[in-house]
């Protein structure tokens, strides 16, 4: 059980040591995730980390590491996001200065689109100093800390989510069995005093789930074969399936 109002800061570990471990001291934070690439044999910033963790338990700062693919932006948002709900009840930190330009990226988007609770708050740190290629850390000291509002982003109601999830496990589904599943999931719901309640049921589909998810975010595709209409997710429902789900 989380301590509530911890002060919780996310961090990408890429060339920097002092442009995490300052603004976690000077916002005196309680725990730190380091986010770090999903394959250690690939990660050059390797050192760094171990050097970031030192420091930061120097200061009885608490340490976790979240696994990532770096290179992958959806893989990014969704891991700032699982924290972001680990971490429900807490204030949550981004660090946007930490890590390369795409982990910037995806850390400032997932602030925009999984700040429920307005508890959450990407920041950037300004260096003190940026130092040659040569030495140990891409910077040193800070010189300001800057929080950055994070304006919403919309993203689909929770049961369109649910319904995104189906589809992709499916890979291609026909329109009454993805019907009856949403109903057994209580994705869609239709007055069983209904006399066509079968018709509802399609009817009701069609209306609060496929028609957003193909129209309004175009995740889904819908085709006929014969008497028959099939659910298939597109590249874009695939992607935002990534993070998402």
């Amino acid at each position: 059980m989380n301590k509530p109002n911890l002060r919780i800061h996310i961090a990408p570990v890429g060339y920097e040591i002092d442009r995490i471990v300052l603004p976690a001291r000077e916002r005196r934070a309680d725990r730190v995730y380091l986010m770090v690439h999903e394959n250690p044999g690939q990660d050059k910033a390797l050192r760094f980390i171990e050097a970031v963790k030192e420091r930061l338990e120097e200061q009885s700062i608490e340490v976790r590491t979240a696994d990532h693919d770096r290179l992958d932006l959806f893989s990014i948002i969704k891991a700032v996001k699982e924290i972001i709900r680990d971490e429900c009840g807490n204030n949550v930190y981004v660090n946007l200065a930490s890590g390369s330009k795409i982990q910037a990226v995806g850390g400032m988007m997932a602030c925009m689109m999984f700040n429920e609770e307005n508890n959450v708050i990407p920041f950037y740190v300004e260096a003190e100093e940026y130092a040659s290629p040569q030495n140990e850390q891409s910077s040193s000291g800070i010189r300001e800390i800057m929080d950055i509002p994070p304006y919403e982003i919309q993203k689909p109601a929770e049961k369109l989510i649910r319904a995104l999830r189906i589809v992709r496990d499916k890979g291609r589904i026909s329109k009454k069995e993805m019907a009856d599943l949403c109903d057994e999931e209580g994705i869609i719901k239709v007055d069983p005093k209904k006399t066509s309640r079968s018709q509802a049921l399609f009817t009701s589909l069609d209306m609060n789930i496929i028609q957003p998810l193909k129209v309004q975010w175009g995740f889904i595709e819908e085709e006929k074969i014969g008497r028959n209409r099939w659910l298939e997710i597109t590249e874009d429902g695939k992607n935002a399936a990534k993070f998402l789900i």
